[in-house]
């Protein structure tokens, strides 16, 4: 029979926790327990009292995807007359209005770019675009695309996905973010995107960039259609991957924002309970318990807020995330924390936390 003594003895020598010991943490009614030991991987990892950031721009270069994913307020279907596609003068102007921010270190900018699945977009398109920001702009990191636009860009060019990810690498492209994972378990995509790219496509876009030199990030979100196995098994998943290529560099998890979206609107699928706070800080601190080999873990202000994302600096997180100048994805769904956050007001939470707020680049180098 588990306890909780024994998975605090686990965690507190540095033995690596099961499966079977996460689904009972989710059950442990203790939260604060849970924390604590989060805490305590923390620190292991991250002795200093500390807390890092970075300074970057999301980007959606497009808004048309024919993939229709229920989850999602954001996408607007091939033909419709609400699709775009910004021009690369546009996308130089708000690089330049990070860069303005930022300063000119190099590679001390980000920006996650990322749009949905358009079938007039080719890999050339891409070749273009990031060869053309990385020449005009050296001090931005271009950590672009998901896996699901990956497979689709080279799908629709008739390349390999090995062969993909190497042209876009060598055009220009640092590191790929976690996105479109969602819940890594084919039950719960068919239910909440059942056009797009299956758990082992997923991880296997990730594999790759591993052995072409990239790193990327691991994702999930949470509190829609699935049960607690399914977390565990997500993050079992994760653990695996990290285990076996050690790409990773952080993990970042947050809730399902219903708003606006087909799924909440359907509730034979959906039970109309938006997860809390409290849920994120106790999936937030489980996974910093479990994903032992993921160095990183990064709040979610923007689904969260940033009195939940400073309080989750005591439940397993190290990093703030980004100053996200210009979010439009999740704010479509409705969520209420989007929007700018300035540098002075992410360095004031982060010290009114406990904590030294220390800039960084992507690949979580110290910057200052």
């Amino acid at each position: 029979m588990i306890e909780f003594k024994d998975i605090a003895q686990k965690v507190t020598s540095g033995e690596r926790i099961t499966t079977e010991d996460a689904r009972f943490l989710f059950d442990y009614p203790n939260v604060a327990e849970i924390g604590l030991l989060a805490d305590h991987v923390r620190r292991r990892l991250h002795p200093e009292d500390r807390v890092t950031y970075n300074i970057g721009r999301n980007i959606n270069y497009t808004n048309v995807c024919w993939v229709k994913c229920d989850f999602c307020a954001f996408y607007r279907p091939p033909g419709s007359s609400e699709g775009w596609t910004i021009p690369k003068a546009q996308i130089f102007e708000k690089i330049e209005e990070l860069v303005a921010v930022g300063g000119d270190v190099e590679r001390a900018n980000e920006i996650l770019m990322q749009g949905g699945l358009n079938p007039k977009l080719r890999i050339d398109y891409y070749e273009d675009l990031f060869s053309s920001i990385r020449d005009r702009f050296p001090q931005v990191h271009q950590h672009c695309l998901s896996a699901t636009e990956i497979l689709y860009i080279a799908h629709i060019s008739k390349l390999s996905l090995e062969d993909c990810i190497r042209r876009l690498r060598d055009a220009g492209l640092d590191s790929i973010p976690g996105a479109g994972a969602e819940i890594l378990s084919d039950e719960v995509r068919d239910v909440i995107g059942f056009r797009k790219d299956r758990t082992h496509e997923w991880l296997e876009v990730h594999r790759v960039a591993h052995q072409l030199g990239m790193h990327t990030t691991a994702t999930m979100m949470y509190g829609h259609v699935e049960t607690i196995d399914h977390r565990v098994e997500h993050l079992d998943l994760v653990r695996d991957l990290q285990d076996e290529s050690g790409g990773l560099t952080a993990f970042i998890a947050w809730n399902f924002q219903p708003d606006s979206t087909d799924l909440a609107a359907d509730e034979n699928r959906w039970g109309g309970k938006k997860a809390t706070g409290y849920d994120y800080l106790r999936t937030i601190a489980i996974a910093r318990c479990f994903l032992d080999n993921v160095h990183s873990f990064q709040a979610s202000w923007v689904t969260q807020g940033p009195k939940v994302a400073q309080i989750s600096l005591k439940y397993g997180v190290n990093d703030f995330g980004s100053t996200m100048m210009e979010e439009n994805v999740v704010s479509a769904a409705g969520t209420s924390h989007t929007g700018e956050m300035t540098l002075q007001e992410m360095e004031r939470l982060i010290r009114d936390a406990g904590y030294d707020p220390v800039r960084r680049n992507t690949r979580y180098d110290i910057l200052n």
